[in-house]
């Protein structure tokens, strides 16, 4: 029985998303377990209005945790002084190996601060990293680092190639993703100082290093992994995430301005279903913090109960097939040259 530990208070609309997304995904995996952490009276309470099977209920635990994280709050003040909050809890959970991974819909940085603090990093990683699955011709590309870090090192960057290539490969079921390095051109020449150092450490790491890709390469099929630093990977992200949106918001003006377009959606109305469920957050549910020594997840705030259940499927898939320790045996194949730290930033 796989257990996962998931902050019902993490979510914009908790902890309705967390315990619906939990009861879901219940229905359908009978080897799991959800340790809702949270509010205990708060929890209880609706879940005695659901109407759910014996069965389910048997695996839906709660953990009572007595404060919750908000955005406002700052990664370092959480540390030291939300020690009982559902975040928190849930990572202690991971720890005393009560249960196997977690997932939370709630700040990024308190996520990546309170790993760190209570799982710590695998062994060879400097900096965790946040890997995002972005929709591409024919299937799907990895970016990583979405937003952990905002400064960078090159070796840092060559850390995050290995880490992406080994998930890329579990989420993509291929032996050798092909991984690329994000820069303003594909010539060696192209890029900046930190780049062209960690061109020179990646190109000598055991893996498929296609080389300088530019930002088109995240979304036509050409690289399975795509690595950059936080800042530019998290703006990356965010206007990718808000193009979708915006693709769909001027597609319904424009099919209502006219008959025989509306029509034509009719017709089309399978494959703008497949179109919207390839581009939709909503269908990856959460993105793994790569580097640290257990599972976390992180899923987007604005979760649906959908997003939430999917998060937990894949949070589990990850922790039944161990990829930390995938990651841990490619790094320690590639020591040398992965924490290659000589190369300097002016």
């Amino acid at each position: 029985m796989v257990k996962i530990a998931l902050d019902a208070f993490g979510s914009d609309n908790a902890p309705n998303p967390e315990i619906l997304g939990a009861i879901e995904e219940l229905k359908s995996d009978n080897n799991l377990e959800v340790i809702l952490v949270g509010d205990e009276k708060i929890l209880s309470e609706i879940i005695d209005k659901l109407d759910c099977s014996d069965a389910v209920l048997k695996r839906l635990k709660i953990r009572n945790a007595s404060e919750q994280i908000t955005m406002k709050d700052s990664p370092s003040s959480i540390v030291r002084n939300k020690r009982d909050s559902s975040l928190r809890i849930a990572y202690e959970l991971v720890h005393s190996k009560e249960a196997d991974a977690v997932i939370s819909a709630g700040n990024t940085g308190a996520s990546l601060a309170i790993a760190m603090f209570v799982l710590k990093r695998l062994k060879g990683i400097d900096r965790p990293a946040i890997a995002t699955v972005m929709p591409s011709v024919g299937g799907h590309t990895v970016l990583l680092d979405a937003g952990a870090n905002v400064d960078v090192k090159p070796h840092h960057l060559a850390q995050f190639a290995i880490m992406g290539s080994e998930y890329a490969s579990f989420i993509k079921h291929i032996d050798s993703p092909i991984v690329g390095l994000l820069s303003n051109g594909e010539e060696e020449s192209k890029g900046n100082e930190l780049t062209r150092e960690a061109f020179k450490i990646i190109k000598k790491i055991d893996i498929n290093f296609l080389g300088y890709v530019e930002g088109r390469e995240i979304f036509n099929g050409k690289a399975d992994v795509v690595v950059c630093d936080g800042f530019t990977g998290n703006v990356i992200l965010k206007s990718s995430e808000t193009l979708a949106e915006t693709i769909f918001k001027l597609l319904r003006e424009e099919v209502n301005k006219s008959i025989m377009a509306k029509i034509g959606v009719l017709l089309a109305s399978k494959a703008l279903r497949n179109f919207k469920k390839l581009v939709d957050h909503n269908e990856y549910g959460g993105a793994p913090l790569l580097g640290i020594n257990g599972v976390g997840f992180i899923a987007h705030g604005g979760a649906s109960p959908k997003a939430i259940a999917s998060g937990i499927r894949m949070a589990k898939r990850f922790a039944e097939q161990e990829i930390n320790l995938k990651i841990s045996k490619k790094i320690e194949l590639n020591v040398e040259a992965v924490n290659n730290k000589e190369a300097k930033i002016a």
